[in-house]
């Protein structure tokens, strides 16, 4: 019998870095929409345009939204869990976000959004900016 205003929710995110001897054979953790994650980045300011490195490894590039404004860049997109194909029978660690992702960037000055270009190259996605003039 569940308790009246009882909330049960677990995040698996709290097994990040912690090491578990955990054996499942089938489990719902709840419902409802995905976990938005927000991939890690390195930005730098040059002296002619911003640069952004976004951490995105085993994202195809045909599934990276990119939204570039004057002085915001939003990136967003969604990648598959990434799992053996073979049976699971312990799960020894879970660090690897996946799932649709959304990661906004404030920008230091204003950039030619027209001239603004991206690419990917080892699982990392860069960014180029140049700073309007």
């Amino acid at each position: 019998m569940k308790e009246e205003g009882t909330v049960r929710r677990v995040k698996v995110r709290w097994l990040r870095h912690t090491y578990a001897d955990l054996s499942v054979r089938s489990i719902q953790l709840w419902h409802g929409a995905p976990h938005l994650w927000q991939p890690p980045i390195n930005a730098f300011r040059c002296a002619a345009a911003v640069r952004i490195c976004v951490d995105l490894a085993g994202v195809d590039k045909s599934l990276i939204d990119l939204t570039v404004e004057p002085r915001r860049v939003v990136i967003r997109g969604s990648r598959e869990t990434p799992e053996p194909s073979d049976q699971t029978t312990q799960i020894l660690a879970l660090e690897i976000d996946y799932g649709p992702f959304e990661r906004e960037v404030r920008l230091p000055a204003e950039v030619d959004v027209k001239r603004a270009r991206a690419e990917q190259e080892n699982g990392l996605f860069w960014i180029y900016l140049p700073l309007k003039k």
